[in-house]
């Protein structure tokens, strides 16, 4: 059996990069640390981290990981049937989209907050997925639907993206209408290279274009954008209705709402212990997502 502290020394060096950080956020000192990885690895026979800047655990440490994180999922299980055994809330790492914790997971989290502490990992709902194959989080919202060995896919709706710009906006960039050349100009605004929201509207719209952008990473602030005229997105509903109402937004295009499908997934060996935050992630997707075919 694996000795619960060298793995857990393995985990703090890969989620905050460097020994001393590891070291601080276990409350020993940077030397037990290094003492804890070599025994692991000499007990392995293999390296578990590449050093560098920052510090990442290898293919094999990663394997670990998960292996440490899934002990730490049971155990909290077992403390709802053997209360002397609660050691508190149980460290929880899941891939997010922007978007969906800038509309409805934050609810979810707050329901299991006493059963959990949650890291969260921010990346595009097209590719959450590869933290959890990776074994680098236990649970995903992602927009693809799997099969992913040894995993649990619960669908939970679609969140609704428009096309909105504000009026000045749209007298300045699209006074001519909404074609394939005017795209091509207008300022247009993404989260990250990752981010294809606005890509596969236009291409739905007018087919093919090379859209110019801004880069915004953070689900407010491209709304924000959109207000003060700086490009067109693709702004989840919940955020943009208010203003489209008010007249601060317009769609671009009307009725031309792009549902993206979402996706609860997250190892089937520990469904039992997370099933407390399942429930409470169906809900608050229930109150906030479009139903979609896949749901």
């Amino acid at each position: 059996m694996l000795d619960p502290g060298w793995l857990a020394a393995l985990s703090a060096i890969h989620r905050r990069g460097a020994f001393d950080l590891a070291a601080a956020e276990l409350s020993v000192t940077p030397p037990a640390i290094s003492q804890r990885i070599r025994a692991l690895e000499e007990r392995v026979g293999m390296r578990l981290i590449r050093r560098g800047q920052p510090c990442e655990a290898t293919p094999e440490g990663l394997r670990l990981i998960r292996h440490f994180d899934e002990i730490s999922l049971l155990e909290r299980q077992l403390a709802r049937d053997l209360p002397a055994l609660s050691s508190g809330p149980a460290p929880l790492r899941i891939a997010v989209n922007a978007d969906s914790l800038a509309t409805w997971v934050l609810p979810a989290l707050r329901a299991c907050e006493g059963d959990f502490l949650f890291d969260l990992v921010i990346d595009d709902q097209d590719v959450s997925q590869d933290w959890l194959r990776r074994g680098e989080v236990m649970a995903a919202v992602t927009s693809h639907p799997g099969p992913l060995q040894g995993c649990d896919t619960v669908a939970l709706g679609s969140l609704r993206y428009l096309a909105t710009a504000s009026p000045d906006f749209m007298a300045r960039w699209f006074a001519g209408g909404i074609t394939a050349a005017a795209l091509a100009r207008a300022p247009s605004l993404i989260y990250s290279g990752k981010d294809r929201l606005q890509q596969t509207w236009a291409a739905r719209i007018v087919g093919p274009v090379t859209l110019p952008c801004h880069r915004i990473g953070a689900s407010q602030a491209f709304v924000d954008a959109a207000l003060l005229g700086l490009g067109w997105a693709m702004n989840p509903e919940t955020l943009a209705r208010a203003h489209i109402n008010a007249g601060r937004l317009q769609e671009v295009v009307a009725d031309s709402a792009l549902d993206v499908a979402l996706y609860w997934q997250f190892p089937r060996l520990v469904a039992p212990a997370l099933a407390p935050l399942t429930r409470a992630i169906r809900q608050a997707a229930a109150e906030v997502l479009v139903p979609s075919s896949a749901a």
